[in-house]
């Protein structure tokens, strides 16, 4: 059990009563002391925690949709903010609940995924284009096209698609992204092609989120306890994740309202917002630990997307030496002064981040303390299965 005494709320986190399960039980009153967010496995098993569209296309650092909910529920806003919406988790939950949202994100394609996720889709036009590109990927596999010899007018672009891709997968991928141009659920292929890409290249099976270099020769997998190859084919992977994607997107059609939902490319230390937004849901970027754009690096080399790296706040990159700390806060506190000035007066902000070297603080920003909580972490899988603490500050606008 952990105690931690802050302000105005004493919140303990403890495995000994049962986590939160039924959360349409949630209201505004419902202490905060009696939101057990612990999940074990079994509580909250890796299927719930990825419902729907939030498993659209994998994202490194984001957090899990039941937490938003938790506070949409708890705090029941009308128009909720999150400056750093990343793949969109925020946005999916709070039209759910028929809130309106806004997102912002500096990446590019952080936008892209979380605009297809919230979209709205004519089911019938949608499954029927995503299958009719995929037919024509086919052809190319089956050998039915002319021309194959002259492929190379379709690229690469870039070294890395040389470097990363076999022949045949570059090629499947190249050709279907030039199919996209046919379609009108342009965004929504473009999605699919990146998670396809992501699989299909050159590397180990067990080190998708952080390959180093490209695998080219057979290799003992950790993974699955035996030797394997690496990917010579991303065909397999355009129709898998065209089948589950559709999926997806018609499980979140089911429950999606008409909430408006509005998704920015734009740093939001600056971004012109309305006045009377009364809650902000966010997840900030972990200190020294990502580098967002580079995450998605085949997305952007495949789809020509613009990179924004230098706008980024706490990349792993800039390491985590004390300038670099210092860096990071006045980047995340320009956001969030400037975030103030569009907020209702008691307007709440829940900011879930991992403070272990204790940055934060609302005082200076002319935001004051409600709760401090702190959640235990230990449901990862991958070589990414450590256990953490989260840190749930929970702050008002006077």
């Amino acid at each position: 059990m952990a105690v931690r005494t802050v302000e105005h709320v004493t919140v303990v986190s403890s495995y000994k009563k049962p986590p939160v399960k039924d959360f349409a039980t949630i209201t505004p009153k419902t202490p905060l002391e009696e939101l057990n967010l612990n999940w074990r496995e079994r509580d909250l098993p890796e299927k719930v925690r990825t419902k729907h569209v939030h498993r659209l296309h994998p994202y490194l650092g984001k957090y899990i949709p039941q937490l938003v909910e938790v506070f949409l529920r708890k705090y029941r806003p009308t128009l909720v903010y999150d400056p750093f919406c990343g793949s969109g988790t925020t946005l999916v939950e709070a039209n759910t609940l028929g809130i309106d949202s806004i997102g912002c994100d500096v990446s590019q394609f952080n936008v892209l995924l979380s605009r297809v996720k919230t979209a709205k889709y004519d089911l019938g036009k949608l499954k029927s284009e995503i299958q009719d590109i995929l037919f024509e990927t086919s052809k190319l596999r089956k050998g039915t096209l002319f021309g194959i010899d002259t492929f190379d007018r379709l690229g690469p672009e870039s070294e890395y698609l040389k470097e990363w891709y076999a022949d045949r997968s570059r090629k499947e991928l190249l050709y279907y992204r030039e199919l996209i141009a046919n379609y009108h659920y342009k965004d929504l292929m473009r999605v699919i092609l990146s998670r396809a890409a992501r699989s299909a290249r050159l590397t180990t099976h067990y080190d998708l989120d952080f390959p180093k270099k490209p695998q080219t020769e057979p290799y003992y997998c950790y993974k699955h306890g035996r030797t394997c190859k690496p990917v010579e084919e991303a065909y397999k992977f355009l129709a898998r994740y065209t089948e589950d994607t559709y999926r997806r997107v018609a499980e979140f059609a089911a429950i999606r309202t008409k909430a408006d939902v509005d998704v920015r490319w734009t740093d939001s230390r600056g971004v012109d917002l309305p006045k009377g937004i009364d809650c902000v849901i966010t997840s900030p970027p972990y200190f020294g630990l990502i580098d967002y754009h580079e995450q998605h690096k085949y997305a952007y080399e495949l789809l020509n997307l613009s990179r924004s790296d230098e706008e980024e706040i706490g990349a792993a990159s800039n390491g985590q030496s004390q300038k670099a700390r210092q860096q990071y806060i006045e980047g995340i506190n320009e956001v969030l002064a400037h975030t103030r000035k569009h907020l209702k007066r008691n307007a709440v902000l829940v900011i879930v981040i991992n403070d272990k070297f204790e940055l934060y603080d609302p005082k200076p920003l002319g935001y004051k303390w409600e709760a401090r909580m702190q959640r235990h972490v230990n449901r990862r899988t991958g070589r990414r299965s450590g256990a953490f603490y989260e840190d749930i500050f929970i702050w008002r606008k006077p």
